[in-house]
């Protein structure tokens, strides 16, 4: 190293002498810091004045205004008691607890979403509540909102749509039981592929499935007949209708007509097998079905016996006049009738009649003449009133 660098290295002083410079900030810089550092613990101070102030006054006068605010954000606005007044709400399929909320917050049942949210987790009903319709109250604490909401108190109509009634006959008990106009439900019942009747079918007739439904208040007519429509197609599946039908060398809308027939026709399901039994034996020959309950569909009466004038009307569904299988089903049959159809009993029976209607009685025979004495037996038994 020369002498030229040992100089900036070290420095030369007035005598020549050498000395070390300082390493680190100057004198100026290190002053400028030190008095930073004085304005930021003067700063630190300060806040810890303001923080032990701030809690003084909450111990103080303010601690109620305090409560307040905190209280404020930690619970949320509720209203108190069970409400007042009456509101019918919908919950619909996949909805949230959140969803269902906002629903009622629109109703004013409720006073804020997370209050009824909150209520539902403390319920342990969190992705429980059940679709349907529901009578509330307005203003309802959120607690009370979630028990109004138990299943046990969906709003629904119960009917029960008993094995062979007539499609007109259900139209009307559909209406009564829901109190809408009977007109709504006939004309759904115009468009029956928008109800989801199976290709087979010609007619919505035999195919509103006889069971017992719950009906919710904001169904439609369509909603309503489809729904009975879908209940058919359950008990076709678990019937092997299709199959069925075919291993007997019928489509499944001549089994259903056939059924149909076994209903309006048997008094008791013991009778059912064999009353499928006559009407394929009758088929067979061929000779006329000559059913009653078939003339009296086709003339838009009701009961038992058809008069000889009914026997002469020119309708299709006349079973006196018209060989083989009427256009349709004459009723809506339910399963053991359509098991009856699909599985007739054994024998040769061409004749059947009901001589006790009162308790049920039916005589079968493959014999004319024993058939006839089995009507004049009816016929004493009708008119003793029997």
């Amino acid at each position: 190293m020369n002498d030229l660098d040992m100089d900036a290295l070290l420095g030369t002083g007035d005598d020549g002498s050498y000395r070390r410079r300082p390493s680190g900030p100057s004198r100026t810089a290190r002053n400028r810091m030190r008095r930073r550092r004085r304005r930021t613990r003067r700063k630190g101070f300060a806040a810890s004045i303001l923080a032990i102030a701030i809690v003084v006054g909450i111990l103080g006068g303010g601690g109620f205004y305090a409560y307040r605010w905190l209280n404020d954000i930690l619970v949320p606005d509720d209203y108190t008691g069970r409400g007042t007044g009456e509101v019918t709400i919908e919950i619909k399929e996949g909805q949230s607890a959140t969803e269902i909320a906002q629903t009622l917050l629109g109703e004013d049942v409720i006073k804020s979403t997370r209050a009824f949210t909150d209520a539902v987790a403390a319920a342990g009903k969190s992705g429980s509540l059940q679709p349907g319709v529901y009578k509330l109250r307005r203003k309802m604490a959120a607690k009370y909102a979630v028990e109004a909401l138990d299943p046990a108190n969906r709003l629904r109509t119960r009917i029960t749509i008993t094995e062979g009634l007539r499609l007109s006959q259900v139209l009307e008990r559909l209406a009564t039981a829901t109190g809408r106009p009977v007109e709504e439900f006939r004309q759904a019942a115009k468009r029956p592929k928008a109800l989801g009747l199976p290709s087979y079918a010609r007619g919505l007739e035999g195919y509103v499935f006889p069971a017992t439904y719950e009906i919710s208040p904001t169904k439609s007519p369509q909603d309503i007949l489809t729904e009975m429509v879908d209940r058919f197609r359950v008990a076709a599946e678990q019937n092997d209708l299709i199959a069925g039908a075919k291993r007997m060398g019928m489509t499944p809308h001549q089994i259903m007509t056939i059924a149909s027939i076994v209903q309006a026709e048997s008094g008791k399901k013991s009778d059912m097998g064999k009353v499928a039994r006559v009407i394929y034996n009758r088929l067979k020959r061929p000779m006329p079905l000559q059913m009653d309950s078939t003339v009296l569909y086709g003339v838009g009466k009701f009961g038992l016996h058809a008069s000889e004038a009914d026997r002469a009307s020119d309708s299709p569904y006349n079973t006196y006049k018209h060989s083989g299988l009427p256009p349709g089903p004459i009723c809506n049959p339910g399963d053991d009738a359509i098991e009856a159809a699909l599985n007739p009993a054994k024998g040769n029976w061409l004749f059947f009649v009901t001589v006790d209607p009162k308790r049920g009685i039916t005589k079968f025979t493959d014999s004319q003449a024993e058939h006839d004495r089995n009507v004049a037996e009816y016929n004493r038994n009708r008119g003793a009133g029997g």
